[in-house]
């Protein structure tokens, strides 16, 4: 399994806008109508990457913690489906019932979202302000498959708990790492 490095996103930058199909529920879903009171994580991830797979239920846990807080998650697949089938939207609506995910599962068919933000791998996350401003972009926390690291989202988390108590922004922010996206 490769391993790529997330890009850099500087703190600060404004969310790019989009408008989405959702997975989940067979509608289109803008930025606008999905983001949080207190603050918006959007991820990119997908349905066959081992790094995901090995995350998927700290996701749930975390969607479900920080979004009766106000911060909402918004997740994102871009890859290519015509050469990664099991990536498709039937079978990301699938993943999302199966994992119970607690938030949107949305298609970036055309790439442009992916691009828009420099996603690099799955998982990416990203962090939002109220105002849709970058304070985070960086990994879950330090475990990968087969590195023997408990899944904990202590990285997340610290950025999640911190916008919430309005404190300052992580200094140190390590990169995501996964698997790098399906480009056509």
């Amino acid at each position: 399994m490769a391993r790529t490095e997330s890009n850099e996103f500087k703190n600060g930058t404004k969310a790019p806008d989009f408008t989405l199909l959702n997975t989940v529920d067979g509608n289109f879903l803008s930025l606008e109508k999905a983001k949080g009171e207190k603050g918006t994580v959007i991820m990119f991830i997908c349905n066959h990457c081992p790094f995901v797979i090995h995350i998927n239920k700290e996701l749930v846990k975390l969607g479900n913690k920080y979004q009766l807080q106000g911060i909402h998650f918004i997740a994102i697949s871009a890859n290519d489906v015509e050469n990664y089938p099991q990536d498709s939207p039937e079978l990301m609506t699938q993943l999302a019932k199966d994992e119970n995910y607690p938030f949107p599962y949305l298609y970036d068919e055309t790439q442009d979202v992916a691009k828009a933000y420099d996603a690099a791998c799955t998982p990416d996350f990203y962090v939002f302000n109220e105002n849709l401003e970058a304070v985070y972009h960086g990994q879950l926390d330090s475990s990968r498959p087969g590195n023997g690291q408990p899944v904990t989202g202590i990285d997340l988390r610290n950025a999640l708990d911190n916008l919430l108590e309005n404190k300052p922004t992580l200094e140190n922010q390590k990169p995501s790492m996964g698997c790098g996206i399906k480009w056509k």
